[in-house]
């Protein structure tokens, strides 16, 4: 008897650690955050408010500086409510992009620290190395497909959330 309650005991420790993930794993994607399948960055819902409407988009998340510096190159293709944000922390001066190894035309849209678009870049040349300069101190900037920023009537002063 005494060496089945032992026996019962080892089984629910055994159990509960096997249940605990593995040291380094990462857990699994919330519904409000993922993975995109090919750049292996997390993807956040973001919001643009334009007037009464609210704008739906899926970025991915640009964070490092390593994946900032590499953004948008070499893709071939993004949805039509997919992007790419590049949050800057803390907000910064004389920011300016450009399109070298970018394939995709794109909607640059620069943002300030209250959240509020400064200027858009509408439909950037790929591959330029043309700098493009924000209007002003930029918090993050959201690259979208080329023209999707005036198909949905995106205008500086909106209001931009992730």
């Amino acid at each position: 008897m005494r060496f089945q309650r032992c026996l019962i005991g080892l089984a629910a420790v055994l159990a509960a650690c096997s249940a605990q993930p593995n040291e380094g794993a990462q857990a699994a994607p919330s519904a409000q955050s993922a993975v995109h399948r090919e750049s292996g960055l997390r993807v956040i819902p973001l919001k643009v408010h334009r007037g009464t409407r609210v704008l739906r988009f899926r970025v991915e998340v640009a964070q490092t500086g390593a994946q900032q510096e590499r953004g948008l190159m070499f893709r071939t293709a993004m949805g039509a409510d997919e992007g790419m944000i590049f949050p800057f922390n803390p907000a910064r001066p004389d920011v300016a992009f450009w399109m070298k190894n970018t394939v995709l035309p794109l909607d640059i849209v620069f943002i300030g620290p209250d959240g509020r678009i400064l200027n858009i870049a509408a439909n950037a040349t790929p591959y330029s190395l043309a700098p493009i300069p924000a209007a002003g101190v930029t918090a993050a900037v959201l690259e979208l497909n080329s023209g999707r920023a005036t198909q949905l009537g995106i205008v500086p002063g909106d209001k931009v959330e992730w």
